[in-house]
């Protein structure tokens, strides 16, 4: 293992974690635990974000190094979960060169803001921007095309001399539904469902949406074509792909008839299709003409990602130092069947915490997972080697951070989320372990506050959650089986171990935390 691991070193590992002392803290690891998540939630807030990447200097604006003019020129549109509290901080700085604005958000939005608090995220009452909800349960719907179609219509009539700010966030993609015609809503939707449920990849789906679709793979940037667009992105996706988040409004994307027949075919779904989707695909030609004067689209378009699970993480591991913790960022992109991520987590628990030179097959282990879950061999042997030389040279505690989006296969019909069943898994993995302080504690919780349909985000756990457990009569086999964590972690110690933030207003995907207690080593 030691062999493994110091092919990764370069540069000391004191510089990768900070050098300054770690403090003492009185709280316990469960607050601590909660506040970090409380950071990374508060990092990639919608109106934190937005005011982060916007410099305003008197009638200019500055967005990732690049200057743009304000004269009374600036339009906004925007599409996305979290684009209501993006447009309410952008209207508070840009607003007296603001003319209009159309924004498409999920049904019940505004409301549902109000209820939980979150006051800042409301447009003001004379607001020139334009709400527009739609899209119930995060599907497309008619008030979602008519919301697309004023965002199609208000970036057509811009011209050369204006702004056009475009704010895009999770569930975009669903708010601007804007079909080619003939084709119908209906019938576009119906070929992506059909091909979702023959096993088509993401890759192929969006392939075929943007082939029917006039604003998706860069349509609304065409739409806006001569003006200048900047589009501020708040990515849900693993990686931050431009072309994938909301499925690219604004970024250009070829898209070749012969590939998505062959998708179609591929799933033997080329005979059964509408007859209006294969009026559009037998013409053959891009969705719009190239021309001289469109050649420079690509250089009127800025696209910036000002809010992502990396910069969460980010943020999370600063408040993880000021609690005295080391903190070590794994992944932002973990992934994959949740009992394999819980058996890595646990896995890293285990290696973290043994009093001895870990035994080198627990770290071959970790790294036949890596593949496994979308963690790289790299990653994986960095964040050992952190964890092994903070373990022998006595640094303290330290704060494990990855994040993402794991899968949970459903075998049942119970209330839970994917961050509920990682953390019950996770916490029946440590089964045996020593209890918090002197043991590792695991949290797991969605940055939108809502892990599937429950009220909470997530939940904490730790080695001592099966003899709770069943001290309390609870079936855990059943609730897994069931897909019940949501109803297990209710009853267990009434709910003390629930993460419940409440709504948040943004989405970045998953925070997972590993915290390690500092462990006595055995020398010989």
């Amino acid at each position: 293992m030691a062999r493994v691991l110091s092919l990764f070193r370069p540069q000391p590992v004191l510089a990768l974690v900070g050098g300054r002392k770690t403090t003492f803290c009185r709280m316990s690891l469960d607050s601590r635990a909660r506040e970090v998540f409380a950071a990374a939630v508060e990092a990639v807030q919608p109106d934190m974000v937005v005011r982060r990447s916007i410099e305003r200097k008197e009638d200019s604006i500055i967005i990732d190094g690049h200057t743009f003019m304000l004269r009374q020129n600036l339009h906004l549109v925007g599409f996305g979960k979290a684009v209501l509290g993006m447009a309410a901080e952008a209207e508070r700085i840009l607003g007296d060169h603001l003319v209009k604005g159309v924004i498409s958000v999920p049904r019940g939005i505004q409301e549902t803001l109000r209820q939980h608090g979150k006051a800042q995220m409301l447009l003001k009452e004379n607001s020139r921007i334009k709400v527009m909800e739609g899209a119930k349960h995060n599907l497309p719907d008619a008030d979602a095309q008519k919301a697309a179609d004023g965002i199609k219509q208000l970036a057509s009539e811009l011209t050369e001399k204006d702004l056009l700010l475009v704010l895009i966030s999770g569930g975009g993609s669903a708010l601007l539904p804007a079909p080619i015609p003939p084709i119908s809503l209906q019938e576009k939707q119906d070929v992506t469902r059909r091909l979702a449920a023959a096993g088509a990849t993401i890759q192929e789906l969006n392939n075929v949406r943007r082939a029917l679709s006039l604003l998706k793979g860069g349509g609304l940037a065409h739409c806006a074509h001569p003006t200048q667009v900047v589009a501020l992105i708040l990515s849900d996706v693993i990686g931050d792909p431009l072309d994938l988040i909301a499925s690219g409004p604004t970024v250009w994307s070829k898209v070749c008839p012969e590939e998505v027949w062959s998708v179609l075919e591929r799933y033997k779904l080329s005979t059964s299709l509408p007859a209006s989707v294969k009026e559009v695909l037998a013409r053959g030609s891009p969705r719009w003409p190239e021309t001289k004067e469109q050649s420079d689209e690509a250089g009127r378009v800025l696209n910036v990602v000002i809010g992502s699970n990396s910069i969460a993480l980010k943020c999370a591991g600063h408040r993880a130092r000021e609690l005295g913790f080391r903190p070590v960022v794994l992944s932002p992109g973990v992934c994959g069947d949740v009992r394999a991520v819980s058996r890595l987590y646990s896995l890293l628990a285990r290696f973290a915490c043994s009093r001895e030179e870990p035994p080198p097959e627990l770290a071959a282990e970790v790294l036949k997972l890596g593949p496994e879950v979308g963690v790289q061999s790299w990653d994986l042997c960095r964040a050992m080697q952190v964890l092994g030389e903070g373990r022998a040279e006595g640094w303290g505690a330290t704060c494990l951070l990855a994040g993402g989006e794991p899968t949970v296969e459903l075998t049942g019909k119970g209330r839970g989320g994917r961050n509920q069943e990682l953390a019950l898994r996770v916490g029946l993995e440590l089964r045996g372990m020593e209890l918090p302080p002197n043991g590792p504690l695991f949290l797991s919780g969605g940055t939108d506050g809502q892990d599937g349909p429950t009220e909470a985000a997530g939940a904490v756990t730790d080695g001592g959650l099966w003899e709770e457990a069943r001290a309390q009569g609870l079936d855990v086999d059943g609730c897994l089986s069931n897909n019940d964590s949501f109803t297990f972690f209710s009853n267990l110690s009434g709910g003390q171990r629930l993460l419940v933030p409440g709504l948040t207003g943004t989405n970045v995907m998953d925070v997972h935390m590993l915290l390690i207690p500092p462990i006595p080593i055995n020398r010989r």
